[in-house]
């Protein structure tokens, strides 16, 4: 029986410990597609160290109305990758 390729990458990436990084990455990539043009356009994804995502807000207005939305946004993330990758947002 035959894998498909993209079954037998997956598993080569879980076992040298690759896909939460490239996960992470894909939360990164993705930032401006989940929140939307508005959000996305007063923020800046920088980065993401052990599954907390650092969004970089464009003033303390953003940064209070986004933690109001956090939930949210953590929800809409995990569910695009497929897994649960990011476990909380810091907004700087």
């Amino acid at each position: 029986m035959s894998q498909s390729l993209k079954s037998v990458l997956n598993s080569l990436l879980d076992n040298a410990g690759l896909t939460t990084g490239i996960n992470q990455q894909k939360a990164l990539q993705s930032w401006a597609e989940i929140v939307g043009s508005t959000i996305a356009s007063n923020t800046v994804a920088e980065k993401v160290e052990h599954g907390i995502l650092i969004i970089r807000a464009a003033t303390p207005a953003w940064r209070q109305e986004l933690l109001f939305k956090k939930a949210l946004i953590i929800e809409r993330l995990n569910k695009a990758l497929g897994k649960q990758t990011i476990r909380d947002i810091r907004f700087i």
